[in-house]
C-alpha cells in the first residue's frame, strides 16, 4: 500500500493521534470525508457536462479565424 509498512502506518498513525487528538479524530475523518465526497461530485458533474456536449471544449489554434 503505497510502498509504507506496516510500521511506518502505525508511527502515521500515532502521530496524527498526538496531534490531533482521539477526540478529534472522527471529526477529522468527517470533514475529510466531506471534502473528498465534494470533490468526487464535482468531478463526476463536470465530466457529465463535458461528455453530454453541454459545454463546448475551449477552441484550438486551427478553430480560430485569423
Amino acid at each position: 500500500m503505497f510502498g509504507l509498512g506496516i510500521w511506518e502506518l502505525v508511527i502515521i498513525l500515532v502521530l496524527i493521534m498526538i496531534i490531533f487528538g482521539v477526540g478529534k479524530l472522527p471529526e477529522v475523518g468527517t470533514g475529510l470525508g466531506k471534502g473528498i465526497r465534494n470533490f468526487k461530485r464535482a468531478f463526476h458533474e463536470e465530466n457529465e457536462k463535458l461528455t453530454d456536449g453541454k459545454q463546448s471544449p475551449p477552441p484550438t489554434q486551427n478553430d480560430q479565424k485569423p
